[in-house]
C-alpha cells in the first residue's frame, strides 16, 4: 500500500475561562483546534512528514494529535506545555511536556532533549526539531496546550 506524504502542523494556545475545562476549551479555540475532536495518539511521525501551517477544520472534524496540557487553577502559577517535533531522513518522534512553577526554558530543554533520545536510540538522524510552547500565568483559572495535529 503506498501512502501519500503525511504532513502535520504544530500549534499552541492559552486562555483562562470560569472553570478549568472552560479555560482548557478556551485554550484550544486559541490554538485554533477548539472546534474538532482531538483523538490523541503516541509520538511517532510517518516518513516523509511534512511540517505545513495549520489549516482551517470544519467543526466536528476527527483529528488525530499529540497534546501537551497543562492547567490550573492556582493564581499566580506558571503553567508550559511544549511538544518537540523531530524528523530524519526516514520517520519522526514527537514529544510532549508539562510544567508548573518551573523554568519555562527547562521545560522547553526536557522536551528537545527527550525527542533527541528517541530519534537516538531508534538510529535516526535529525534534520530538524521543531518546537511549538505556551506558557500563562494563572489569574483564575487557567489552561495552556501545545498540539502536533495530523492532516490528511
Amino acid at each position: 500500500m503506498t501512502r501519500g506524504t503525511m504532513k502535520v502542523s504544530i500549534t499552541s494556545g492559552r486562555a483562562e475561562g470560569p472553570t478549568k475545562l472552560n479555560a482548557f476549551d478556551n485554550a484550544l479555540l486559541d490554538a485554533g483546534i477548539g472546534d474538532i475532536n482531538l483523538i490523541t495518539v503516541s509520538s511517532m511521525l510517518p516518513t516523509g512528514t511534512e511540517i505545513v501551517e495549520l489549516p482551517k477544520f470544519k467543526a466536528g472534524d476527527m483529528v488525530n494529535c499529540v497534546l501537551a496540557y497543562e492547567s490550573s487553577d492556582r493564581e499566580g502559577d506558571l503553567i508550559s506545555a511544549v511538544v518537540a517535533a523531530a524528523t530524519s531522513d526516514d520517520f519522526g518522534c514527537v514529544v510532549e511536556n508539562t510544567g508548573i512553577n518551573r523554568d519555562p526554558e527547562d521545560v522547553k530543554s526536557e522536551a528537545v532533549d527527550m525527542v533527541k533520545y528517541m530519534m537516538d536510540v531508534r538510529g535516526l538522524k535529525i534534520k530538524e526539531i521543531v518546537i511549538a510552547d505556551e506558557n500563562h500565568i494563572v489569574k483564575k483559572h487557567g489552561a495552556v496546550v501545545a498540539s502536533v495535529v495530523y492532516l490528511k
